[in-house]
């Protein structure tokens, strides 16, 4: 069995990254494969990275308050390539408020700063879609 793929992206003008990659590092010591997009990337980076790297999850952080934009043109652009199968998490300061609304367009889940990294390695390997042969 193959290990989980997990791409994770900053998209947008975030210029802060720590977080992410303390993430990327949890999952990979957790066994999964982590692809890092970097800072600074659009969402149609994101997603055609998420289609090349043929990944189960693609987890997004936003610091810049603009992820009500951006969280659901990426999911927008997931659907229409067909990506529908991909588990979204996102995390970063996304207020409660915005919860739901990140949520109804298609994020599973929403992991907030501070966030247990095994509370994420936990949920990802519960809710991935089972396509790993």
């Amino acid at each position: 069995m193959r290990k989980i793929r997990v791409l994770a992206a900053k998209p947008g003008l975030d210029g802060h990254d720590r977080g992410i990659k303390v993430i990327a590092a949890a999952l990979r010591d957790a066994g999964m494969e982590v692809i890092y997009t970097g800072l600074r990337q659009s969402p149609e980076q994101i997603v055609s990275a998420a289609l090349q790297e043929d990944v189960d999850v693609v987890g997004l952080s936003v610091l810049s308050g603009a992820h009500d934009y951006l969280f659901p043109k990426i999911m927008e652009l997931m659907r229409q390539k067909g990506l529908d199968d991909v588990l979204v998490i996102g995390g970063g300061i996304i207020p409660e408020e915005d919860v739901p609304a990140m949520k109804a367009v298609g994020v599973s889940a929403i992991f907030g700063p501070g966030a247990n990294t095994g509370d994420i390695v936990k949920f990802i390997q519960e809710n991935v879609k089972r396509r790993l042969n």
